[in-house]
């Protein structure tokens, strides 16, 4: 499953060079970060519809768009999935009371 991600992270490295007007990606990186993060809420809350509504099918075709917007963003701030996975691996074996205590908020 991690080849998707790293395949989709290629692509959306790739989309940095592109024309805003050839491609959605390029688009949203173009009109910064405010607007991928505004498109990260707007998929958030589908998601959160989809799942009160209950229809399987529904939550995960929103799930797909939330984190692919989310993608987008890691990618605009020089990130990846690996960074992303490199947390969730550290997190294991810690329970999720010591991991938030962790934190210190």
């Amino acid at each position: 499953m991690n080849e998707v991600l790293q395949e989709l992270a290629t692509i959306l490295e790739q989309r940095k060079e592109e024309s805003a007007d050839k491609s959605y990606v390029a688009s949203l990186y173009a009109k910064g970060l405010d607007s991928i993060l505004k498109k990260i809420g707007e998929e958030a809350t589908e998601t959160v519809m989809a799942a009160k509504d209950g229809d399987k099918e529904k939550i995960v075709y929103e799930t797909a768009d939330l984190w692919f917007h989310s993608m987008v963003m890691l990618a605009h701030q020089g990130l990846g999935p690996n960074d992303v996975l490199q947390e969730l691996q550290r997190r294991f074996g810690l329970s999720g009371l010591e991991e938030k205590a962790s934190r210190g908020k």
